[in-house]
């Protein structure tokens, strides 16, 4: 019946099929495969996918196997949560996965120079080659979709240098992955990172906006302050960002992420700083970029105080709700905080004492990768002299 149908019915039939039918209809003629597989029909597919989207995917490190666990989380229409477990395809050589990022529903994951990509929706999973580089440390992290060449990268930032404070840093190396060219490449990044900048070892995600990505930093010269440092796919630049004058001091504790389509800041206030790295968290602030760039449209959106005695904030969910962890010793409970109303909703205990393990973000579904074979090892650029070898 398909092969009578005009190109744009069929189409619009297309879009409007859940994916789960759409991923079956390839089987009917080359023809279907080929348009439910081409970059143009995958890319309408996510920007639907983003307009209905109110599904949450949670991960989480299950104490006694040591494995990791998955969970989407979406309301029905009473507003009721419903809870479905994800089959999770890969086992880590250690204990977890290292969570690069997750951006549009597809992941990325890392361990021992292995990275990897997985799409839940689809249940597939490819393994990119191996970076050009190793060895070095420290390396820095961060996933994110260029919207202006509809391409997912990988970004490795890795440092020459550990005692970095005084006379300032040696200008890391920068390679970039794409999945659409499918190779890792060397830029020319480093050339423009700003002297005596490190990116702070706190264990989160780099938060990824309009095609760069943001880490938050320290200024080491005379500033000696906090700073957001960003590095633009579109150009290959580093940036600083300054924080608001006498607010961010030196190692602050601060999140880099997304509030309603603006950079923003998950800010920890402690009451003390004890001993250990798990100390009592008064509250947290966030705070909004408003006009890019300029320091001065910083502002503090809102404070929270859970009265809780561990707990942190994980992200926003539909911009509304704050997605809250409260930390147990014999696991977690995921909460999300409704701004206006103040009230709290119990999303679930999960058995996890690894707090920095725990994830949770919005959630949509799409075909990316559907056109790759599964686990497939992606081609590495190599100059014409090295395959003559």
């Amino acid at each position: 019946m398909f092969e009578y149908l005009p190109f744009e019915v069929l189409l619009e039939i297309f879009h409007r099929l859940p994916l789960k039918s759409l991923i079956q209809f390839r089987c009917i003629s080359k023809s279907c495969n080929s348009l439910i597989t081409s970059p143009a029909f995958i890319n309408f597919g996510l920007t639907r996918s983003h307009s209905d989207s109110n599904k949450l995917i949670v991960r989480y490190l299950d104490v006694k196997s040591h494995v990791e666990r998955y969970k989407l989380i979406h309301e029905d229409n009473d507003n009721n949560e419903q809870i479905q477990d994800l089959e999770f395809p890969l086992r880590s050589r250690c204990d977890c996965f290292q969570l690069v990022g997750s951006v549009n529903g597809l992941f990325c994951l890392y361990e021992e120079n292995r990275f990897i990509l997985w799409n839940p929706c689809i249940r597939k999973f490819i393994t990119l080659p191996k970076p050009s580089f190793t060895g070095l440390f420290p390396c820095y992290l961060a996933f994110l979709f260029d919207s202006r060449n509809n391409d997912y990268k990988v970004v490795r930032i890795a440092y020459q240098l550990v005692k970095i404070r005084s006379e300032g840093v040696k200008p890391p190396l920068v390679e970039v992955y794409s999945i659409r060219e499918g190779s890792w490449r060397i830029t020319s990044g480093g050339d423009s990172y700003p002297p005596k900048i490190t990116i702070s070892n706190w264990p989160h995600e780099a938060a990824s906006l309009n095609g760069a990505v943001y880490f938050p930093a320290n200024d080491w010269g005379e500033a000696q302050s906090s700073v957001v440092l960003s590095f633009d796919l579109g150009d290959e630049v580093f940036r600083v960002i300054s924080l608001p004058n006498g607010k961010f001091k030196l190692n602050a504790h601060i999140v880099t992420s997304v509030f309603k389509g603006l950079l923003s800041l998950i800010c920890y206030e402690h009451q003390h700083m004890g001993e250990y790295y798990m100390c009592r968290v008064k509250c947290y602030s966030v705070w909004v970029m408003k006009e890019y760039g300029v320091v001065d449209s910083w502002t503090k959106q809102f404070t929270i105080d859970l009265d809780m005695q561990y707990w942190k904030v994980l992200g926003f969910w539909k911009n509304d709700r704050i997605l809250v962890q409260k930390i147990q010793l014999d696991g977690s409970m995921l909460f999300s905080y409704d701004l206006e109303s103040q009230q709290v909703n119990n999303l679930g205990f999960y058995r996890s004492r690894w707090y920095s393990y725990c994830y949770v973000d919005n959630y949509v579904e799409n075909l990316v990768l559907l056109d790759k074979p599964n686990d497939a090892v992606s081609k590495r650029k190599v100059s014409k002299k090295r395959k003559c070898r």
